[in-house]
């Protein structure tokens, strides 16, 4: 997770984070491994412990963060400054994080919860009642400050160069997956600690919108989608470019100029006050007045920050106005069952004006060998 942020700005955003629970009638929050945890405290616990580790923020008490004890000493090297409360095996940790939380109430919790702990807690605190953060505190991480933009500006551009460094890679008579690990490499070599996907979906492959990597060998003649990311300082990266190995024949070339004219539409529509579901919509338009709304069977966009998927989600049925800071995918696609698919994607920030784009590769259908 992100590294090199100061107490202050641990202090700032539980400040926030206990303000927007006020607001929405929680009576506190818990914070458990994964993203949430990180945000406000800089720690990030091992991903493979089942003991419980939770951050109690409460409104007028300090900050505690509930450890196991052997896990402590790596706990108080976040640079939040916080209050530890530890346990042993055998000790009632749910008891532990009750005293640092009211016995009534309702209570935000992070997605990320496992339903051990939670029940474990539930049972604790009988006079408490149980929400998700995602539902009840959409907006905790959704707006990004300068040091994050930077960021994801920095991610963006990495990924950036791995698209043009990719572009001089042979596809004909190689594996998806060989194709893959040459994405992966370049991820890491353009500044990614971890890297999350390197979607490479080759003719009728390209139709499956998550499809893994296969020992397919791609032809000659064939539309291939990349879609990668990772995290580069702790925050994401995500971006997609469809490709052509060899000529691209008129029905591909048309598809992609109808994709492309929605992306650029959708980003053209970016502006404060715009609710989330009027990009979509946009997107949607252009894709469907040119005859093919059918095949585009996902959501425009989803927010990006210390993962790469989080609110807000550029969805139908979403409202919620768009706000400076913002950062999310604009990624529209059509998709051809049995022959071929097409995606462009990029992270895109609101600004006070418009929308800036956090990848800057060309949007023009490069032709491979």
């Amino acid at each position: 997770m992100a590294t090199g942020f100061g107490a202050d700005v641990y202090a700032r955003r539980c400040e926030q984070a206990l303000a927007a629970a006020t607001e929405a009638g929680l009576a506190g929050l818990v914070l458990t491994p994964g993203a949430d945890l990180a945000y406000l405290s800089g720690y990030t616990p091992p991903a493979d412990t089942e003991r419980l580790t939770a951050l109690a923020l409460v409104p007028g008490a300090e900050p505690t963060l509930v450890v196991p004890a052997l896990e402590r000493p790596a706990a108080e090297l976040a640079p939040a400054a916080l209050r530890y409360a530890d346990f042993t095996d055998g000790v009632d940790e749910y008891r532990l994080l009750a005293e640092s939380l009211p016995a009534r109430g309702r209570l935000g919790v992070s997605d990320s919860a496992w339903a051990l702990h939670l029940l474990g807690l539930q049972r604790t605190l009988p006079g408490t009642d149980w929400v998700g953060l995602s539902e009840a505190l959409p907006m905790l991480r959704a707006v990004k400050d300068a040091d994050e933009l930077a960021r994801l500006a920095a991610a963006g551009a990495g990924a950036d160069a791995v698209f043009e460094q990719i572009l001089g890679v042979r596809f004909a008579g190689r594996t998806e997956t060989e194709v893959a690990t040459d994405l992966a490499a370049g991820l890491r070599a353009h500044g990614h600690e971890q890297v999350d996907f390197t979607i490479v979906a080759s003719g009728p492959n390209g139709a499956s919108p998550h499809h893994e990597p296969t020992d397919r060998v791609i032809g000659e003649g064939e539309a291939v989608v990349l879609d990668f990311g990772g995290l580069a300082d702790g925050y994401g990266s995500d971006t997609t470019r469809t490709v052509h190995v060899g000529p691209p024949g008129p029905e591909v070339r048309e598809v992609y100029e109808v994709v492309r004219a929605a992306q650029q539409a959708a980003f053209e529509a970016v502006a404060p006050g715009v609710p989330c579901e009027r990009i979509d919509a946009v997107a949607r338009r252009v894709i469907s007045d040119a005859g093919y709304g059918e095949y585009f069977i996902h959501r425009v966009g989803h927010g990006i920050g210390l993962t790469t998927h989080e609110p807000p989600y550029l969805v139908a049925g979403e409202t919620q106005p768009l706000v400076p800071g913002m950062c999310f995918s604009i990624e529209p696609g059509i998709y051809l069952p049995g022959r071929f698919g097409v995606r462009i994607e990029d992270i895109v920030t609101v600004t006070d004006t418009g929308g800036r784009r956090l990848n800057d590769s060309t949007h023009e259908l490069q032709v491979l060998s």
